[in-house]
């Protein structure tokens, strides 16, 4: 084939992530501005929520990587989305019954477990579908148009979530999510391929031992341990920065101040909205770039670059905060510098994810895909829950400013780790 989208599978894999992504887009983007607004701009308790929905996730998604390679992948796909669009369809009806900030918050919590655990169960699988239904020279494209997709509704879709924020009450809004991850199990439920069921019986001693398996296949790739460590550490000192800075810097900074940017057009939500807008256009044009590329054989060096570049965006956005906010300065002067940031951030992060999800795909057996792929995540992943709770306890305690020079610190030695790793070169 010459375009992934002539394969019907690729096309209801595609079609369903799209109106699933957009209901979880909604719904990220209402729940962190609606905790700090019934809780008094609470960052801790946002931050909070964070960690415990991110910790839920890494605890369910090693789960979601042996299902992954036992069971049919579209088939757990559909269940996952079924099980999120009715948890949030419930939330939104008890939302309605009990009114109280207090029985909100709770309701939320619930139900940011429940899709956290689910969403641990689903990525494995969905992440290791494409090597199932494409040929291997059509997998950086078809990662490529995932992005292109993502970047789409980052662009188009953020913008709507800023709207409907403002217009509608947040009840109505899950209800839409929620109908969103049930249109997009329906487009799953017609996915086909063949599945060969392992030979044994699913029970805790098997599970057990197909994670130790996939623990044991990634001790001999070497290059992917150490990228996964470098990762690790980038995620902890990079998630704060749009998970825990931007939303609150919307409220206390943005939201209080008497006169900004664009104020008679676009609201303090809204500006969250631009920035989704600029990182997803941008993310756009590298995806569109990639799409039309040769696959490389090593991206290593090219990878350990580029987030070395990244570090150096992030640090002169926490060192402009410092200078145009902090020291009140100018708080136009930031958001243009904040808006530049976004659009250099979401070009590079597509030229570092893309090649390095591409090249695990191709270098990691498909049959053990599902699991490796879990572990990595949860590897790369783990310190996320408690960079954002300990996030939310500097914002709340010492300030945001404090934040960001933890968080530039970090990232820079991080990268620096990475881009003089020899073992990262050779992926």
């Amino acid at each position: 084939m010459k375009n992934v989208f002539q394969s019907r599978n690729y096309r209801l894999v595609f079609l369903g992530a799209l109106v699933s992504e957009m209901g979880a887009l909604l719904y990220s983007f209402a729940v962190s501005f609606y905790i700090l607004e019934i809780s008094g701009n609470n960052a801790f308790l946002q931050g909070l929520y964070l960690a415990v929905c991110g910790a839920v996730t890494l605890i369910m998604t090693p789960v979601g990587g042996v299902l992954g390679d036992r069971f049919n992948k579209g088939g757990i796909m559909f269940v996952c989305d079924y099980v999120r669009g009715g948890g949030i369809l419930l939330a939104t009806v008890l939302m309605l019954l009990f009114k109280t900030s207090a029985a909100h918050i709770a309701i939320l919590f619930g139900i940011g477990v429940l899709g956290s655990a689910v969403g641990g169960i689903f990525s494995p699988a969905a992440g290791a579908i494409l090597p199932h239904i494409l040929p291997e020279d059509k997998l950086q494209q078809a990662n490529s148009y995932n992005t292109i997709r993502s970047s789409l509704q980052s662009i188009f879709g953020v913008v709507l979530a800023g709207v409907l924020y403002s217009m509608m009450p947040v009840t109505t809004l899950f209800f839409i999510v929620g109908a969103c991850y049930v249109a997009s199990g329906v487009s799953e439920m017609f996915i086909r391929y063949e599945h060969v069921r392992p030979k044994t019986r699913l029970t805790i001693k098997t599970a057990l031992s197909d994670m130790k398996d996939g623990i044991k296949y990634l001790k001999t790739q070497q290059a992917i341990t150490a990228l996964m460590i470098a990762v690790l550490f980038l995620n902890f000192f990079f998630t704060p920065v749009f998970s825990n800075f931007v939303p609150y810097f919307i409220k206390a900074d943005l939201g209080t101040a008497k006169r900004y940017l664009f104020d008679g057009l676009i609201t303090p939500e809204l500006w969250m909205s631009v920035l989704e807008v600029l990182i997803g256009a941008s993310s756009l044009a590298g995806a569109a770039i990639l799409s039309a590329r040769p696959q490389e054989e090593k991206c290593g060096a090219k990878v350990a670059r580029r987030i070395c570049a990244e570090a150096a965006v992030l640090v002169a956005m926490s060192a402009a905060y410092w200078v145009f906010v902090h020291m009140g300065v100018s708080l136009d002067a930031f958001l243009i510098t904040l808006s530049v940031g976004a659009l250099l951030v979401g070009f590079i992060l597509v030229w570092v994810n893309i090649p390095i999800n591409t090249a695990i795909m191709r270098i990691v057996d498909k049959d053990m895909l599902s699991k490796v792929s879990s572990i990595i995540s949860v590897a790369c992943q783990g310190l996320v829950p408690i960079a954002s709770v300990l996030a939310g306890a500097i914002i709340q305690g010492i300030g945001s400013i404090a934040l960001l020079i933890f968080c530039s610190i970090g990232i820079t030695a991080a990268s620096l780790f990475m881009l003089f790793n020899k073992k990262v070169r050779e992926i």
